[in-house]
């Protein structure tokens, strides 16, 4: 069909059908504001001002603080799967559910204090989660999710990631000149230097908490290891936006995929999610008590 063609059509078709009416007497409705089938809707900002959590755990500042992150929320599902009975699987309820037994293996165990940047189900812009553990001063970031790996029911394991390199310096000069203002990053200031110097001020920071973060991931996989499922090299490293807080050592834990069968069974049952937050809080404890010894050993 040519391209006159079909404009005859677009444009004819729908004059010759009002013009039918009106010679018919039918009179044709125009939508108008207040009739019922005439909808409105009120924009809402959802986020608003930074609402930093609660902290659990000992009333004693000089405690380790942990943030953990439940990846996605609301109506973010992230990824989705589908059990043998056709439920979906949402990568938000995983992760939350995660998230809640690290926080409750951490607690019982004592001795560190634990935020959570969501407690339920709710909706939390990607830029605000590392700024929590930052305005928390937190010792260490986890953002906790899951995968998918569509039709490919075969490809499982978790793995974690620290930030890459390149996007460490990417994210040092936009912090840099973002918050120029700043007091101090790790005992660093950064205040009334010049953009230049803030950048590369930044960048010392974020090598120290990288160093810290990948030390943390090691840590994952080690304590892991016959315990959870990993996939090949399973520390990795990216340009996520939620690593990307320049003074708290941070990493993404993907603990599985939703569309495989037995990452799916221990990610969704209690005895599976038991298994991670062991195996993390595990690796937070040694990293913790590896740092406390290595500042004793610096006085």
């Amino acid at each position: 069909m040519s391209y006159r063609t079909v404009l005859m059509i677009v444009v004819l078709v729908p004059a010759l059908l009002l013009g039918a009416a009106a010679l018919s007497g039918i009179t044709v409705p125009v939508p108008q504001w207040g009739r019922d089938y005439v909808l409105r809707f009120i924009l809402v900002d959802e986020q608003g001002p930074l609402d930093l959590p609660p902290v659990a755990g000992p009333n004693d500042p000089s405690r380790p603080l942990v943030v953990i992150d439940a990846g996605h929320g609301g109506r973010d599902p992230g990824a989705i799967g589908t059990d043998p009975e056709g439920r979906k699987i949402n990568e938000k309820d995983i992760t939350l559910a995660i998230a809640l037994a690290l926080r409750d293996e951490l607690l019982r165990q004592g001795g560190i204090r634990v935020a959570l940047t969501r407690a339920d189900d709710r909706i939390l812009a990607l830029p605000h989660r590392p700024e929590i553990a930052r305005q928390l001063e937190a010792d260490l970031f986890i953002s906790i999710h899951a995968d998918s790996a569509g039709e490919r029911g075969d490809v499982s394991g978790a793995s974690i990631y620290t930030l890459s390199d390149e996007a460490s310096s990417e994210a040092a000069a936009r912090f840099a000149a973002r918050e120029n203002d700043a007091d101090r990053l790790n005992g660093i200031t950064i205040e009334g230097q010049s953009a230049a110097v803030s950048t590369i001020l930044v960048e010392l920071s974020q090598q120290r908490t990288q160093e810290d973060a990948l030390a943390f991931a090691g840590l994952v996989v080690r304590e892991g290891a016959g315990k959870l499922a990993f996939v090949p090299k399973p520390q990795r490293a990216a340009g996520l936006a939620v690593l990307r807080a320049p003074d708290v050592p941070s990493v993404l834990f993907e603990s599985g995929f939703v569309t495989n069968l037995t990452d799916r069974a221990r990610l969704t049952t209690p005895e599976g999610r038991a298994q991670y937050a062991d195996v993390l809080a595990r690796a937070i404890r040694v990293y913790f008590a590896r740092r406390s010894d290595a500042a004793a050993g610096g006085e």
